[in-house]
């Protein structure tokens, strides 16, 4: 499927919102942490400022969403696109709209000339990570850092 991709507005927060509380529902986690996690994965009208929010369409209907931090984030000596998430519906997933928005992000970091991605990401996303070229960063921390982060440098074309 090939989905319009177009930038979030205020009026998609809600349904921005049920996208994301149908993916995290189909992870590999007890039901009552997906539930009482649910509210720290949703976006507000606040975060329309401080993240680029990207919403994939079939049609008029949003089936997924991307969003990552305005603010470049330092992973060793790079600036790096801090991925929040991708979420697809799960009616639509393995369709590729999940790749059209991972390619929203990487077309930022080579507009914003930055050296990767990284995501700090759920256990069940790894397949999806490593397929699109990342790679799982080794933790020297386990204390401070989060278990599951991938990291893709992206080649600045001129």
């Amino acid at each position: 499927m090939n989905a319009n991709i177009r930038t979030a507005q205020k009026a998609d927060l809600d349904t921005i919102n049920r996208v994301i509380d149908a993916a995290i529902m189909t992870w590999d986690l007890p039901e009552r942490v997906k539930r009482l996690s649910l509210p720290s994965y949703h976006y507000n009208e606040v975060d329309l400022n401080h993240y680029e929010i990207y919403i994939a369409l079939a049609g008029a209907r949003i089936v997924g969403v991307v969003a990552w931090d305005r603010e470049p984030h330092r992973v060793a000596q790079q600036q790096g696109l801090l991925l929040h998430g991708i979420y697809v519906h799960p009616d639509n997933q393995r369709q590729g709209i999940g790749t059209q928005l991972f390619h929203e992000a990487e077309k930022s970091v080579t507009a914003q000339q930055l050296d990767g991605i990284l995501v700090k990401a759920q256990k069940d996303a790894e397949t999806f990570y490593l397929s699109r070229g990342m790679h799982k960063l080794a933790i020297t921390d386990s204390e401070r850092e989060f278990a599951n982060r991938y990291w893709k440098p992206v080649e600045i074309r001129d």
